[in-house]
């Protein structure tokens, strides 16, 4: 039977209206526990892939209780990635919740083995600034975080573009297990992926090149370490390696002693923490808060809603707060920013 002209164009119009929903099926459904995660993964998979960061914008991994739904999406996924070295230890309680059997990808697979192997070689620039982070906290805090264990090696290695390249080609290979038949597009996404990570970290080294060495700023929490190691700063914070545990009155009196000890230029606010205890350093010490940084979360729009974006953000917050003067090349007047970027808090 011919359909009249109205029935026919009805039909053609419910088709094309089926047809994002069926594009949608077809990609590969990823489950990944954080937001920087998300952005990577979007990055290699493309229009292949649709993600979902069961830790959204601006909140903290460290602290996230999961949600029955959350085991419900895992169940459902195609592919799980997770970050590993004990960073958001509740999602591999998770994943054995939900029976998810599919591929999964920690993403920072290899690269205790890589610091293992720049340790032995003694190329570990990072050992200063790490002591000084761990004498800031003391004994008090270490007990604190024995439940919350997130072993010798530091989680947050994305700070680090240089180990960013392995978290790309964790997920490359994740992916391409999840979905042999694009295994080519996945590829050249990553490759595209690594070569703007590798122009990042060029500009990301301009632009902390003028920042006097042995420079020591202040930060929530110890999650700047692999950024140290990596571009010559040094970190300190009251918080641990997690924000779980509070420090206490004994070792943030210790932090200000240090302080006023060290060349501390500036304190920093974090993106996903609480600003007071930086606030009450800043009023204990004198010391300004220079700006907010991006540890453990994108933000949820603007240039750091990217993991790229994230750490040029954090790099020019750096360079405009530490830079010595007359180092302007790349301040405001390059990027357009004016002191905006830091005072979210």
């Amino acid at each position: 039977m011919r359909l009249s002209r109205p029935f026919a164009l009805l039909a053609g119009l419910s088709t094309l209206l089926a047809l994002p929903a069926a594009l949608a099926a077809e990609r590969v459904q990823v489950v990944t526990s954080f937001s920087i995660l998300a952005d990577m993964i979007e990055n290699v998979g493309g229009e292949h892939v649709e993600v979902t960061a069961l830790v959204g914008a601006d909140s903290d991994a460290h602290v996230y209780s999961p949600r029955p739904t959350d085991a419900r999406a895992l169940a459902e996924a195609d592919l799980v990635v997770f970050n590993g070295l004990q960073f958001e230890g509740w999602m591999e309680r998770l994943i054995d919740a939900s029976d998810f059997a599919g591929p999964l990808v920690v993403a920072t697979d290899g690269i205790e083995a890589q610091l293992t192997a720049a340790e032995a070689d003694g190329h570990d620039d990072h050992d200063d600034a790490e002591d000084h982070g761990h004498e800031a906290h003391g004994d008090e805090d270490n007990e604190a975080h024995d439940d919350h264990d997130h072993g010798s090696i530091d989680p947050h290695a994305w700070q680090d573009l240089s180990m960013g390249q392995l978290y790309v080609a964790n997920i490359r290979d994740g992916l391409i297990e999840a979905d042999p038949d694009n295994s080519d597009a996945y590829r050249a996404g990553a490759e595209r992926y690594l070569e703007e990570i590798a122009a990042t970290d060029v500009e990301l080294r301009e632009l902390l090149g003028g920042i006097p060495a042995g420079t020591s700023v202040i930060t929530g929490h110890d999650s700047f370490g692999h950024f140290a190691r990596a571009y010559g700063l040094a970190f300190l914070s009251p918080q641990g390696l997690s924000t779980e545990a509070e420090p206490s009155a004994a070792n943030m009196a210790r932090l200000i002693d240090v302080i006023r000890e060290e060349n501390v230029r500036a304190l920093f606010h974090e993106n996903m923490t609480s600003p007071a205890m930086i606030d009450q350093l800043a009023e204990e010490t004198g010391l300004s808060v220079a700006g907010t940084l991006y540890a453990d979360a994108l933000a949820s729009e603007g240039e750091a809603s990217s993991w790229l974006g994230m750490m040029r953000h954090n790099a020019r917050t750096l360079h405009d707060a530490l830079a010595e003067p007359g180092d302007d090349d790349h301040g405001h007047d390059d990027y357009g920013h004016d002191d905006d970027h830091g005072h979210s808090h």
